[in-house]
């Protein structure tokens, strides 16, 4: 099989490297890839993620079988769509049905049709009303972006005055361009936060495993939302009384609520969840592909072959019956430049990569480098994935942070704390 991953970063990374380990693959392609990915597969620089034509084109040239679209701004825009239309398989739901993650206010209110539990919300198209809205509630709220934003479009505001601001950046500064033209306001939610997730092709699916991603950008949780500083899987929080309670609340709600809209989902549904004190699942976000960095450690995790589970939901003939098979735990650190969520500088060397080569534990996923002169450098504000494997999260962690100790650049920073909480259970 002849398969073409879209995208660059540490979930492209992820992905080549676990669909290269099947025998089902013939050929591995990536657009546009990366100097990392190129280990791996053949990469397409050429051919940037957002260029749908290029991609279709591409895709024609080289007689792909399948293309697995990573990242989210190419679904949002219909590449699966385009794709599918030109009788290419593609695993990625289509432009309606991404609009999961496209619109926080979509997915709020399809939630809200279908009975699927979240947080009370309100949504704005004026600054004015919204700032009104928020001297009302007069409680800590959560301030999002409704378009898609890099994963950082969400403001977690203690105060009234946090809330005011984030509302003015959004809307008044634009930091996040046309996404923050409208806001959802929501409750803050209390518990622990997990993702979960599910591969289905629209009516069948098969669940893949939960993980738990550290948002914001400093220890204990403080400090602005990010792409993602870390994560691991499995979380504790997500047991399986938890786990039946997810599926029948949230995710079988979500796969049926889709085709009986129109718009069957077919690709990865990743939830992103808060677990209350009683074990039970409210809806954060949902997103319409692999999460970053969640898919390092799920993949590292996975024992069994990915690439059939990605060619049967896009074929739509998924077996829910397909048995995967998990390793013990992973644990994903990443490394990011300093300045990152917000201004930061590229070109910095890194030291001690070649380090990491023989140990058979460590993955280490680029996403964000570049090959220089004298060999990788930062090229992005999350930089590396240092993702470990152990017989439990405290060997995992304890083997990632070894990793970590000896890589370096100019600038690196990096959460000291992840998967901590899971050890305090």
């Amino acid at each position: 099989m002849k398969v073409l991953i879209v995208g660059s970063g540490g979930r492209e990374h992820a992905l080549a490297w676990k669909v290269a380990q099947s025998p089902q693959l013939t050929a591995l392609h990536a657009a546009p890839g990366s100097d990392a990915i190129a280990a791996l597969a053949r990469c397409h620089p050429e051919t940037r993620a957002n260029d749908l034509d290029g991609i279709v084109a591409l895709a024609r040239r080289e007689a792909i079988d399948l293309v697995v679209v990573g990242p989210e701004d190419p679904l949002a825009a219909g590449l699966a769509d385009r794709l599918r239309g030109a009788g290419i398989a593609t695993f990625g739901p289509s432009a309606a049905a991404a609009r999961l993650e496209g619109s926080k206010a979509f997915a709020k209110d399809f939630m809200q049709r279908h009975g699927i539990p979240t947080a009370a919300y309100a949504v704005f198209d004026e600054a004015d009303a919204a700032h009104a809205y928020v001297d009302a509630l007069g409680r800590p709220c959560v301030v999002k972006a409704d378009g898609l934003a890099a994963g950082k479009g969400v403001a977690m505001c203690s105060d009234v005055v946090s809330a005011h601001a984030a509302i003015d950046e959004m809307m008044g500064a634009r930091r996040f361009g046309d996404a923050g033209r409208r806001v959802v306001v929501e409750q803050w939610l209390q518990g622990e936060e997990a993702s979960y997730y599910a591969i289905t092709d629209g009516e069948r699916l098969v669940t893949l495993a939960a993980a738990q991603d550290h948002k914001r950008a400093l220890d204990g949780d403080r400090g602005e939302n990010t792409g993602g500083m870390g994560a691991y899987s499995p979380t504790p929080v997500v047991s399986e009384q938890v786990e039946k309670k997810i599926l029948e609340r949230v995710v079988h709600p979500t796969i049926r609520g889709m085709a009986a809209e129109g718009h069957p989902y077919q690709g990865v549904l990743f939830v992103g969840l808060m677990i209350d004190a009683a074990g039970d699942p409210f809806v954060i976000e949902f997103n319409v592909r692999f999460g970053d960095p969640e898919t390092q450690p799920l993949l590292v995790r996975m024992q069994g072959d990915l690439l059939p589970l990605l060619a049967t939901a896009a074929a739509g003939r998924l077996d829910p019956a397909t048995s995967i098979g998990w390793g013990e735990a992973a644990v994903c650190v990443v490394l990011a430049s300093g300045g990152y969520p917000r201004d930061y500088e590229t070109g910095k060397p890194i030291r001690g990569l070649e380090l990491l080569v023989d140990d058979d534990s460590v993955v280490v996923f680029h996403a964000g480098t570049r090959q220089g002169a004298a060999g990788f450098e930062t090229a992005g504000g999350r930089v590396l994935g240092i993702t470990a494997r152990g017989d439990s999260v405290a060997e995992a962690r304890e083997r990632a942070y070894r990793a970590v100790e000896r890589i370096g650049f100019e600038g690196m920073h990096f959460r000291r704390d992840i998967a901590a909480r899971a050890l305090e259970r």
